[in-house]
C-alpha cells in the first residue's frame, strides 16, 4: 500500500471515536450561522482534545487516554441510502487528484526506474469518508450516540423552557418507536445543557443570571455557558482570523466542477460532517427546532428507487441543503464574527464537556455494565480478572465456518448479556482501554460463536484483532485470523460486503505497518468484485503499490495491478484515476518488447485523455500505436487508426487556425529522397531514339556518375583554355542519399523541380493519402548579370510557384511507394522544400476474397473513402553525412548539410533535346555505319557552342571541319556506301593513289584534346524551337562484347549568367559488337637499293583472319584496299597480287598481302594517304569518315603509349640522350596501315553488305602490331622480394638491336659467272658493297672481309672462297649517305657461293663510350659460278 499521512494507530484511533449528537434552537442556530457554519461545524476544528486524560477502570486502575477526539453531529433520523453513499464515494475520489508539479517518488527495482506517487490522498479520503459514512447497526455499538448536547440562545425569551423543550424531543427521539434511527449507545444518555451568548449582541448580565439557574437545575458538570461572535458581523475584517473550518469543510465538498464536465454525468454532492450528515441549514423549522429530522442530506429525491447504481452512470440528483452546502463552503469565509478568544473559548467548551461530562459518563457506564454484567454471571470477581480464569482454561475447538449453520440474522434483545459484554468492549475501545476490550471481544465471540450468531461473531472477532494490536507493548501478536475469517463471514454468510470492506481496510493497513505487503496485498485483491468498480479499483491500486513497496519489488506485478485498476477506475467512470494508473503501468512495460501490452494501454490512455479533453495525450498515445511496429492483426490496427484520425479530426475543429500537425503516417524514409531537375524524357518515336539522359527510374552508379563528372570536367576546362574555374561545379540533375549535396543545387526557371518521396506504410491497412502536395517556402531573387549578382528582394506572390497535387495516392498494407512530386518555378530565386502536406485517412475495409486484399485491385479514384481523414504535414529532414576530414571532426559527431531540398532558381536557359536515327545495336568490330542526329532546342533561348565529349572519341564522327571532306548522303554512292568513294581504271591496279590530309581538319590537332569534338552547328546557334538533323558515322569497337558508350552534350546559352554557365545532356549508348577480321603486320627494310640514293624501301607484311562467328549471318568478308597513312612513308604497290584482284576470305580463312613502302617527300604536318585498291571503286582514305576515324584510333593509341611508356630523366649527359634517341630513330618506322572491307550478310533472305576498316599502326622494324589491343598476360606469382632500390638512375643506353640497325648493307654481284677453269685457275668476279647511312648523324663504319664460315654446315652448303685486296676498310658516312665500295673475290672451283660474309661495324662518330656494333646481316647473296 502507499504511504499514508497518519500511522495505522492514529488511523484507527480517528476511525473509531465517540458520537455526540446535537440538538439546537431556531436562535442558537441563528448565532452560528453567522460564522456561515452550523453548531457542529462550529466546534469540529476544536474536536481533539490537546492534553491527556485520565479515568478509571473497573478495577479501579488510573488509565491515560492520549490525543482523544470526538465527534460532534446533528440529529438525523433516517439512515442514508445506500446509493446516495456510493455517489458521494465516488465524488470524494473525483475531486482527489495528485497535486500538480508533485515531484513523484523515483523507485529503482532492477531495470527499472519508475516515478510512482508516494502517496495516494484519494484513497485516504475514501477511506475516511467510508468509515464516516457507515450507517449504525445492532450488531455493534462504535457508532451509537453516547450523549446530547442541547444549545439554546441566551437571546431566547424562556431558554429554561427551550432546554426542556430539546430534552423532551430528544427522549422522543431515542424511545418512541417512530424513530429506529439515530441509535444510542444506552438508554440513559448523557445530556449536556449549553448555552450560546452572542457577545455582540447579547446582555452579558442576562446569560451569566441563566447560566446560574441552569447550574442550580443541570449542575456545574451538565451545563456551559459558551460565548461567541466578540466581534459584530459589520466590522470590516482588517485583521486576519485564521480559518481552521476550510481545511474539514472543503475536504468533502465537491468545488472542483469544471473537472466533471466532461464526465458523463453532472456530479452535485456534498460531505460536510464525519459522519457525512449534514447539519440541515435549510431546512424547515417545525416546532421551534431547527432540524427536519426526517430528510437525511444523502437522501435521493426518488426514494422508490434504492437499487439504482451510483458508480458513474446515472444521473444524479441531490437535495437542495447539498447544493447550498456546495455554496457555502466554495470560498465563503468562515467564522467571521470569531475572535482568537473565541476560539479559545470553543477549544475549552469542548475539554470542560469532556473532561467533566463525556469521560465520567463513559467511566460510570463501563462500570455499571461490568456490575450488571457479573450480578447476571453470578461471579465473584469482576469480568476483569474473571477473563483470566477463562482464556487459562482448556480451550474449546472453535468450529470451522462451513459447518456453521447461516445464522446471521439471529438477533439478541437490547438487555441481552452477550451485547451488554460488546457493549462494554466498544466503549472500553473507544476510550483505548484496548485490553479490557480486548478481553470482552474475546469472551463476546465465544458467546456468539457457540450461538452460530455469525454476524456479530464476526464484528467481535474483527474489533478483537484490532484491539489485540493496538495494546501497547504488544503483548500477543496480530491475530491475522480473526481477521481473516471476519471477512469471510461478512462476505459469504452475511452477505454485508460494507462491513467485509472495512475489515480489509483496517486489516491490510495493519499487514502494511507490519512490512507484510505479500499478505496485505492477497487480502486487498481477495475483496475485488464486480458489486463496486470503485472499491475494486482502489482496492486493486493498494495492491499494486504493496507489491512495489517490498523488499524485492514486483514490478511487472505492480503494473499488471495497476492496469486492472485503471480499467475499474474507467468503469467506475474516475477517467483521471483511470488514465494515472495506465500512465504509471505504461512506465514498466514500456519499450521491453510488449508490444500488443503496450498498444493496449497507449489505447486506453488515448480513450481516456480524449474523454478528459486532453487532446494532445491522447494525439500522443495514438500515434505511439502507430508508429511502432505493430504485431496486431490488421482489423485491430484499422480500428486504432480510426479511432486516431477520429481524435485527431476533433483536434483540429478545435484549433481551425493552429498551424498543420505532424502525422506519424505513412513513415518517410528522409534520406532516400531523390530530387529531379528538369523535365521528363521523352519516349522513343519510330525509328527517333531519344537520349537516355537521366531520369528517376535509373539506379544510381557511383563509378558512372564518377564517369560523368569527369567528361563533365574534361570539356568545360578545354572550354576554359585547359583550365577549370574554381567556382565550377558539376551538373547534378539527380540528387539523392550518394550524390554531392554540400553545395546549393541549382535549378531553371520554368523548368519543373521533381522531388521523390519514399513512403512506407507500417500497418496491414491501406492508407489513402489525398490531395498530396509538397510543401515549400520561397524567397524571390533577382540573378541577373545587371545586378551583379546581387539578390534582389521582389514581391512574393501566389504565382511564383506551381505545386502539383496528387489526387489520391494508395498505400497498400506493408508497402513501401515512391511519390513523384512536382514544383513549377515561375521567378528566379531560393527555393526551400519543407516536407509534404496530405490528407491521411482510410478506405473503407472489405472482406478479403481468396486470400486477396479487395483494395489491391482498386484503381485510382475508385476508393471507397470512408470520410474519416485529417490534413497534416510530415517534415523532410535530412541529415547530411558524418565529416571525417579534421581531428576534431573525427573525434566528435559532426554532421554536413544537405541541401539537395534548398536548390536556386536561376535565370531561363537553352534546353536541348537530341535524338538519334537509324542508330544500330549491333556492330562487327571495326564496321563503319552512318545514323542521323537531331539537335531540337526545345526552351525560348538560343544555345550556342554545342560539343560533345565521349571516353571513346574513336566511336563516331560527325565528320570533318570542311564540306569537301565530308561526303554527302548515302545515297549519292555506288553501293550505299558510307565513305566517299571513286571508279577506278583497271590500270591502277597494283599501284598505289596519293592523296593528302591534316589531322587538324579532323579535330585532331596538337592542341585540343581528342576526346571534346565540336558539333558542326549552321551558323554555330540553335534558335529556340528549331531544330537540326546531322550524320553521324559510328565505328565498331576492336574487341567484341557488350560496349557502353557515354556521349555528353554540352552547350551554353549566348547571354551568359551568374550561376549557371553551360548545360549538358548525358546519352548512353549500348552496343554489342562482333567478330569480324584480325590484322597483323610487320614492316621490315628491303635489301635492295632501285633508285640509288634516294633514299630507303620497305617491305610491309599484312596478315588478315576472318575470326567471325557465323552468328552474325556473314557469308565472306572482301579486302577491298588497303591504305597507308603517315608523314614519312607511303606504300607504292602490292608486292603478291593474284591475278583475279579478288581478295575474299571466308570463315576462318587466313591470307597474307605484301606490300613495298617508299620514303614520300618532306610533306610537313600533312599525312600522306596512300590506297591500294582491289577492286574497282577507290574510297578515297584520307575524306571522312574514313581519316576521321584513323585519326581518333591514332590519337587514343598515342594517349595509351604515352601513358604506359616510362620517360627517364637520368644523370646522363644531354649529348649521350641525343645520340640515343638518334639510335633509336633508326629502328623507327613511323607507318599506319588501314584495312578496309566489306562484308556480305544474309538477313531475312536479303543480302546486306557492310563495310569497315581496321588500323595497324607500325611503330618498329620487325615488330609485329595488331588492329586490335593484345591482353596482357597476368604474371606468374613469384615470391616476394624485399630490397631496397638503388638511389642512382641508370643512364638509358641503346639495345644492340638497336645499334645493328644504323647501317644498311647491300651486295651488287651477277648472279651466274661464267669462266674456264682450263684456262686459268683463278676465278676473280667484282662485287660492288653498297652501305647506306639509315641514321641523322655521322657514322664511323668498319668493313671486315676476314671473317670466315667457321659452321660445317654452311661449309658443305656454300664452297670457301676468298676476297682480293683490303681486307679492312674505315669509312665515316654523313647522315643519310650511300657509299659504294669496288670488292673482288676470288674462286678456285665451280659451285654456288655465299658472297654474305663481310662484316659492318659502326658506330656514331662523337660518341667515344659507345663500341663498334656489328649491323644486321644482310640476306644470303647466292653466287653460281659456272665452268666453259
Amino acid at each position: 500500500m502507499a504511504q499514508c499521512v497518519q500511522s495505522v494507530q492514529e488511523f484507527i484511533q480517528d476511525s473509531f471515536v465517540p458520537l455526540v449528537a446535537a440538538l439546537c434552537s431556531e436562535e442558537a442556530e441563528r448565532l452560528t450561522r453567522k460564522n456561515n457554519l452550523g453548531f457542529s461545524e462550529l466546534v469540529k476544528p476544536f474536536c481533539r482534545l490537546t492534553s491527556e486524560v485520565h479515568m478509571r477502570d473497573p478495577n479501579n486502575q488510573l488509565h491515560v487516554i492520549k490525543n482523544l477526539k470526538i465527534a460532534v453531529n446533528n440529529i438525523i433520523t433516517h439512515p442514508p441510502q445506500q446509493g446516495a453513499i456510493r455517489k458521494l464515494l465516488n465524488d470524494v475520489v473525483s475531486v482527489s487528484q495528485p497535486a500538480e508539479g508533485l515531484v513523484a517518488n523515483v523507485i529503482t527495482a532492477g531495470d527499472y526506474d519508475l516515478n510512482i506517487s508516494a502517496t495516494t490522498p484519494w484513497f485516504e479520503s475514501y477511506r475516511e469518508s467510508f468509515l464516516q459514512s457507515m450507517p449504525a447497526s445492532d450488531h455493534e455499538f462504535l457508532n451509537h450516540y453516547v450523549a446530547c448536547m442541547l444549545v439554546v440562545s441566551s437571546g431566547e425569551p424562556e431558554p429554561v423552557e427551550q432546554f426542556l423543550k430539546l430534552s423532551q424531543e430528544q427522549h422522543r427521539i431515542q424511545h418512541s418507536s417512530e424513530y429506529a434511527y439515530p441509535k444510542w449507545f444506552i438508554p440513559n444518555t448523557l445530556k449536556y445543557y449549553v448555552l450560546l451568548h452572542d457577545v455582540s449582541a447579547g446582555e452579558e448580565q442576562r446569560a451569566d443570571s441563566i447560566y446560574e439557574e441552569m447550574k442550580q437545575r443541570y449542575g456545574t458538570q451538565g451545563c456551559y455557558l459558551l460565548k461567541i461572535n466578540s466581534r459584530g458581523s459589520n466590522r470590516g475584517a482588517d485583521e486576519q482570523i485564521p480559518d481552521p473550518w476550510s481545511q474539514y469543510l472543503q475536504k468533502y465538498s465537491i468545488q472542483n466542477q469544471e473537472s466533471y464536465e466532461d464526465g458523463p454525468y453532472t456530479v452535485i454532492s456534498n460531505k460536510n460532517a464525519d459522519n457525512l450528515m449534514s447539519d440541515g441549514l435549510d431546512n424547515d423549522i417545525k416546532d421551534g427546532l431547527s432540524n427536519n429530522f426526517k430528510a437525511h442530506p444523502l437522501q435521493l429525491d426518488h426514494l422508490g428507487d434504492t437499487s439504482c447504481s451510483f458508480d458513474g452512470t446515472d444521473h444524479i440528483k441531490t437535495m437542495t441543503s447539498l447544493q447550498e452546502s456546495k455554496k457555502t463552503s466554495s470560498g465563503i469565509p468562515h467564522g467571521a464574527c470569531l475572535t482568537l478568544t473565541d476560539h479559545d473559548r470553543i477549544r475549552q467548551f469542548i475539554q470542560e464537556f469532556t473532561f467533566r461530562g463525556l469521560l465520567p459518563h463513559i467511566e460510570k457506564t463501563i462500570r455499571q455494565l461490568n456490575d450488571q454484567l457479573i450480578s447476571r454471571k453470578g461471579l465473584s470477581r469482576s469480568l476483569f480478572s474473571a477473563t483470566k480464569k477463562w482464556f487459562s482454561g482448556s480451550k474449546v475447538p472453535e468450529k470451522s465456518i462451513s459447518e456453521l449453520k447461516n445464522t446471521s440474522g439471529l438477533l439478541y434483545p437490547p438487555e441481552a448479556p452477550e451485547l451488554q459484554i460488546r457493549k462494554m468492549a466498544d466503549l472500553c475501545f473507544l476510550v483505548q482501554h484496548y485490553e479490557l476490550a480486548y478481553n470482552c471481544y474475546h469472551t463476546a465471540k465465544k458467546d456468539f460463536l457457540n450461538d452460530q450468531a455469525m454476524l456479530y461473531a464476526a464484528g467481535a472477532l474483527e474489533m478483537a484483532a484490532v484491539s489485540a494490536f493496538l495494546q501497547p507493548g504488544a503483548p500477543r501478536p496480530y491475530p491475522a485470523h480473526y481477521m481473516d475469517t471476519a471477512i469471510q463471514t461478512y462476505r459469504d454468510i452475511c452477505k454485508n460486503m460494507v462491513l467485509a470492506e472495512r475489515c480489509v481496510l483496517l486489516s491490510a493497513e495493519i499487514l502494511k505497518s507490519q512490512s507484510k505487503y505479500s499478505d496485505a496485498a492477497a487480502l486487498l485483491i481477495r475483496l475485488t468484485s464486480e458489486d463496486s468498480d470503485l472499491r475494486s479499483a482502489l482496492l486493486l491500486e493498494q495492491a499494486a503499490h504493496c507489491f512495489i513497496n517490498m523488499k524485492s519489488p514486483m514490478v511487472r506485478k505492480f503494473a499488471f495491478h495497476m492496469i486492472l485498476a485503471g480499467h475499474r477506475f474507467s468503469k467506475a467512470g474516475q477517467k483521471k484515476h483511470a488514465l494515472r494508473c495506465y500512465c504509471q503501468a505504461m512506465q514498466v512495460y514500456k519499450g521491453k518488447g510488449w508490444s500488443l501490452a503496450e498498444d493496449h494501454i497507449n489505447f486506453t490512455i488515448g480513450r481516456q485523455s480524449f474523454t478528459l479533453r486532453q487532446l494532445d495525450n491522447a494525439v500522443s498515445a495514438f500515434r505511439h500505436i502507430l508508429i511502432n511496429d505493430s504485431k496486431q492483426p490488421a482489423a485491430q490496427q484499422g480500428a486504432f487508426l480510426r479511432e486516431y484520425l477520429y481524435v485527431y479530426k476533433n483536434v483540429t475543429q478545435l484549433s481551425p487556425d493552429s498551424p498543420l500537425p505532424q502525422l506519424p503516417l505513412p513513415y518517410i524514409n528522409s534520406s532516400a529522397t531523390r530530387v529531379f531537375f528538369g523535365h521528363d524524357r521523352r519516349p522513343a518515336e519510330g525509328e527517333k531514339q531519344a537520349a537516355t539522359h537521366i531520369s528517376l527510374d535509373q539506379e544510381y552508379d557511383c563509378d558512372s556518375s564518377q564517369q560523368w563528372k569527369e567528361l563533365e570536367e574534361q570539356v568545360v576546362a578545354m572550354v576554359n583554355k585547359g583550365i577549370l574555374p574554381s567556382n565550377f561545379q558539376p551538373t547534378q540533375y539527380c540528387l539523392n542519399s550518394y550524390s554531392d549535396n554540400s553545395k546549393f543545387p541549382l535549378a531553371v526557371v520554368e523548368e519543373p523541380v521533381t522531388v521523390e518521396v519514399a513512403f512506407r506504410n507500417p500497418l496491414k491497412v491501406p492508407l489513402l493519402l489525398t490531395d498530396l502536395s509538397l510543401l515549400w517556402k520561397f524567397q524571390p531573387k533577382d540573378f541577373s548579370a545587371k545586378h551583379n549578382g546581387e539578390t534582389k528582394e521582389l514581391a512574393c506572390g501566389n504565382d511564383m510557384i506551381g505545386a502539383e497535387v496528387i489526387a489520391e495516392f494508395l498505400i497498400n498494407s506493408e508497402e513501401t511507394k515512391m511519390a513523384r512530386l512536382k514544383l513549377f518555378p515561375h521567378q528566379t530565386g531560393e527555393l526551400h522544400i519543407l516536407g509534404v502536406v496530405y490528407n491521411l485517412g482510410t478506405i473503407q475495409s472489405t472482406m478479403m476474397l481468396d486470400g486477396i486484399e479487395p483494395s489491391i485491385g482498386l484503381q485510382a479514384g475508385k476508393f471507397v473513402y470512408n470520410g474519416m481523414s485529417v490534413r497534416g504535414r510530415q517534415d523532410l529532414d535530412i541529415q547530411g553525412p558524418r565529416l571525417n576530414n579534421t581531428k576534431e571532426e573525427k573525434t566528435s559527431i559532426k554532421y554536413g548539410p544537405d541541401r539537395r531540398l534548398d536548390p536556386i532558381i536561376t535565370e531561363e536557359m537553352p534546353l536541348l533535346e537530341v535524338f538519334f536515327i537509324n542508330f544500330p545495336t549491333g556492330l562487327l568490330c571495326g564496321e563503319i555505319r552512318k545514323a542521323y542526329v537531331e539537335f531540337v532546342n526545345v526552351s525560348k533561348c538560343p544555345l550556342t557552342a554545342l560539343k560533345v565529349v565521349s571516353k571513346h572519341p574513336e566511336f563516331f564522327t560527325f565528320g570533318g571541319n570542311t564540306a569537301a571532306l565530308t561526303p554527302l548522303s548515302p545515297s549519292a554512292s555506288e553501293n550505299c556506301s558510307a565513305y566517299k568513294t571513286v571508279v577506278t581504271d583497271s590500270t591502277s591496279v597494283c599501284t598505289a593513289l596519293m592523296s593528302s590530309a591534316s589531322s587538324v581538319d579532323f579535330g585532331v590537332g596538337t592542341g585540343s584534346q581528342p576526346e571534346v569534338i565540336h558539333v558542326p552547328l549552321p551558323d554555330s546557334v540553335l534558335l529556340p524551337g528549331a531544330s537540326v538533323q546531322l550524320p553521324m558515322w559510328l565505328h565498331g569497337p576492336d574487341e567484341e562484347g557488350v560496349h557502353e558508350i557515354n556521349f555528353l552534350f554540352y552547350y551554353e546559352s549566348i547571354k551568359k549568367h551568374s550561376k549557371m554557365c553551360h548545360r549538358v545532356l548525358r546519352h548512353t549508348a549500348v552496343i554489342c559488337t562482333s567478330r569480324s577480321l584480325n590484322v597483323r603486320a610487320t614492316v621490315c627494310r628491303s635489301n635492295s637499293f632501285e633508285d640509288e640514293g634516294k633514299g630507303d624501301n620497305m617491305l610491309v607484311f599484312v596478315d588478315v583472319e576472318n575470326i567471325n562467328t557465323s552468328e552474325a549471318g556473314v557469308k565472306e568478308f572482301h579486302v577491298v584496299q588497303v591504305s597507308s597513312s603517315s608523314k614519312h612513308w607511303k606504300l607504292q604497290k602490292a608486292v603478291n597480287l593474284s591475278e583475279n584482284k579478288d581478295y575474299k576470305l571466308a570463315n576462318r580463312e587466313r591470307g597474307k598481302l605484301c606490300f613495298k613502302a617508299v620514303r614520300c617527300k618532306n610533306s610537313g604536318e600533312k599525312y600522306i594517304f596512300a590506297d591500294v585498291v582491289f577492286g574497282n571503286e577507290q574510297i578515297i582514305s584520307s575524306a571522312s569518315p574514313c581519316a576521321d576515324f584513323f585519326f581518333r584510333s591514332l590519337s587514343s593509341e598515342l594517349k595509351r603509349t604515352h601513358t604506359q611508356s616510362n620517360i627517364f630523366q637520368g644523370a646522363a649527359k644531354q649529348s649521350f640522350d641525343e645520340a640515343v634517341r638518334l639510335i633509336q630513330r633508326c629502328s623507327e618506322v613511323d607507318l599506319n596501315i588501314v584495312v578496309l572491307w566489306k562484308a556480305y550478310v544474309v538477313e531475312d533472305n536479303k543480302q546486306l553488305i557492310l563495310e569497315g576498316q581496321h588500323h595497324v599502326l607500325l611503330h618498329t622494324l620487325g615488330k609485329e602490331a595488331f588492329s586490335f589491343p593484345q591482353k596482357q598476360e597476368s604474371p606468374e606469382m613469384v615470391l616476394l622480394k624485399f630490397f631496397r632500390p638503388e638511389s642512382t638512375s641508370v643512364p638509358t643506353r641503346p639495345t644492340p638491336e638497336q645499334l645493328s640497325n644504323l647501317i644498311k648493307t647491300s651486295l651488287h654481284y651477277p648472279e651466274s659467272f661464267n669462266h674456264s677453269f682450263l684456262q686459268k685457275s683463278l676465278c676473280l668476279v667484282p662485287v660492288t658493297l653498297l652501305l647506306s647511312n639509315c641514321s641523322q648523324a655521322d657514322v664511323d663504319v668498319i668493313i671486315d672481309l676476314r671473317h670466315k664460315t667457321t659452321s660445317p654446315e654452311a661449309l658443305e652448303i656454300h664452297g670457301s672462297f676468298t676476297w682480293l685486296g683490303q681486307t679492312q676498310y674505315k669509312l665515316q658516312l654523313k647522315s643519310q649517305e650511300v657509299h659504294s665500295l669496288q670488292l673482288k673475290a676470288c674462286f678456285v672451283r665451280t659451285g654456288v657461293y655465299n658472297l654474305g660474309t663481310p662484316r659492318v661495324f659502326a658506330k656514331l662518330a662523337d660518341q667515344v663510350t659507345l663500341f663498334e656494333t656489328s649491323q644486321q646481316n644482310s640476306m644470303p647473296a647466292l653466287i653460281i659460278i659456272n665452268n666453259i
